[in-house]
């Protein structure tokens, strides 16, 4: 049973912060909550004209240390302002705005440590993997339903029971609907100022249309899944959000970042296949980024995801690489090149889907679905996987659901083989021999076959961190039938003088494989 973030803390931090700021009263009791956990401020006041461009942030402090928080109106005149400590102890707090009915409002709030599954948010760590604050490795395993935040609520509870039983920590979505796909019209992110499908007005927000995405956000921190929102996307032929000002953008990114930025998992991808939306210059992008950075308090986590043109993801405002690229699927060597050019973490969010339609990016088989996953495992990067498997009201990709391919159980199993490996992940190793060899150099090893079918290894590694007499537990893993077997005995590598690799000594060792595909060979430091 997957936990995080639950409901249940969610809405109590809630009742006792609107009861004791009922009316706008400035409240001096202290608010309990636990580190990492969500505290609200709910505030009281007339909403006036133009309630969208009312300037509303509260500070928190702790000794030297300050915390600038957005506030944002979530209407019929109600304000509200969401904490995330970072640090147990007390932290006071105090509202500033443009409209005196919400400034110099001031509290407390008393900050315990995490409990049960509350590992914090997820950052970079080493470089190039994943980590909570609390240092937990995060293994991603991660997976896309770009509109399942958008149907009725019947199917959104689907998805989330799906996600209940099945291996993935991250999801991306979107948080625009995608006109292309079945979508729950009933809800649109601004105010209707008419009938026609473009007749709104992007400077006043519809704040039921962010309370059902914070919702849909709140449940899957409940399942201890990280929300991926992609901002902005292409796929908008209907409603023409894909064409809006820079002003509106900007205003859109910083009610959305006030709104969700607090949630412990949530990370922020700017936009999905950036390269098509033509509205925008890389210099928006750039902006765009920069607006995210300043407005969320907290760091979370920030990618862009091309179709054809890369941005640049050594820009100091991208945290980690999300990347489409199929090519990730047949050598992890060219997974690992990423690494390289930008010394940081990859995930190939996109490496075509398992599935049955007639177009190249949606008919990969199950076996090419989990081949990609362990290619861009011993290449030290991440994988994420969908599907698409038409039935009546679309498929996971587009819409969430059930699961109908093969892969996902393998996926799980090698969450397994990497929630057993080296903390924080597999680096790779002797990448440029396309080897498929990944782990740590002298204590971890794990050799990945693919579609191959080799009778055979003749053990091959490099002699970075071998000095010789390191001893080695040796497993055959057959990737596809999930089954570990360990070989007997103990293997011993020496140094070989005068060659590139140690071998066991008189004479290298070779492990036995059956000779069907799917297959890796695990070589673990013995005691």
């Amino acid at each position: 049973m997957k936990t995080g973030i639950t409901r249940r803390e969610t809405l109590t931090v809630m009742t006792a912060s609107a009861a004791a700021l009922a009316g706008g009263t400035a409240a001096v009791a202290s608010i309990a909550i636990q580190r990492w956990g969500l505290h609200e401020i709910v505030l009281t006041a007339p909403a006036g004209s133009r309630p969208f461009d009312v300037r509303l942030e509260a500070v928190f402090s702790q000794g030297a240390t300050s915390l600038v928080n957005p506030g944002f109106y979530d209407g019929e005149d109600v304000w509200r302002i969401r904490f995330s400590p970072p640090e147990t102890g007390e932290w006071r707090w105090r509202t500033r705005s443009d409209q005196a009915a919400l400034d110099g409002q001031e509290g407390v709030v008393e900050v315990g440590p995490a409990t049960g599954e509350n590992h914090g948010p997820v950052g970079v760590t080493a470089g190039y993997h994943f980590a909570h604050a609390d240092g937990t490795p995060f293994r991603q395993v991660g997976t896309t339903s770009y509109g399942w935040t958008h149907q009725p609520p019947a199917r959104r509870q689907e998805t989330l029971a799906t996600l209940g039983t099945a291996p993935f920590n991250k999801i991306r979505m979107l948080v625009f609907p995608n006109t292309s796909l079945t979508t729950n019209e009933a809800l649109f992110p601004f105010a209707r100022t008419g009938d026609g499908d473009r007749d709104w007005d992007p400077a006043t927000f519809n704040p039921a249309f962010f309370r059902r995405l914070e919702q849909c956000v709140g449940a899957l921190g409940e399942l201890s899944i990280q929300a991926d929102l992609i901002l902005f996307h292409p796929y908008d032929g209907k409603f023409g959000l894909d064409e809006m000002k820079a002003e509106d953008d900007d205003r859109y990114v910083r009610y959305v970042t006030a709104r969700l930025a607090a949630c412990r998992n949530v990370w922020w991808s700017l936009a999905n296949e950036y390269d098509i939306l033509k509205s925008k210059t890389e210099a928006d992008w750039d902006r765009l980024f920069q607006v995210v950075r300043d407005h969320d308090p907290y760091g979370r986590l920030r990618s862009i995801h091309n179709w054809r043109v890369l941005y640049d993801n050594g820009k100091p405002w991208v945290t980690h690489s999300s990347i489409q690229n199929g090519s990730a699927v047949l050598n992890d060597a060219t997974a690992e090149t990423y690494r390289s050019v930008w010394k940081k973490a990859v995930i190939f969010d996109e490496v075509c889907y398992e599935g049955s339609l007639d177009e190249r990016w949606g008919n990969l088989t199950g076996q090419q679905m989990v081949r990609a996953f362990w290619h861009g495992l011993v290449a030290g990067t991440y994988v994420g996987h969908s599907e698409c498997f038409p039935v009546a009201g679309g498929f996971w990709l587009g819409e969430g659901g059930t699961l109908r391919g093969a892969s996902w159980p393998r996926l799980a199993f090698l969450k397994s083989i990497m929630e057993a490996g080296p903390r924080p992940g597999i680096e790779p190793i002797d990448k440029w021999w396309d080897q498929h060899l990944g782990g740590v150099p002298g204590q971890y090893y794990l050799r990945y076959f693919g579609d191959e079918t080799p009778t055979e290894w003749a053990i091959d590694v490099p002699r970075d961190g071998i000095t010789g007499g390191e001893r080695f537990h040796v497993d055959v893993i057959d990737t596809w039938n999930m089954r570990i077997t360990r070989q007997p005995g103990i293997l011993t590598l020496s140094k070989k003088e005068g060659t590139k690799y140690f071998f066991h000594d008189p004479a290298r060792p070779k492990i036995t494989l059956p000779g069907r595909p799917w297959m890796a060979v695990r070589l673990e430091r013995a005691a």
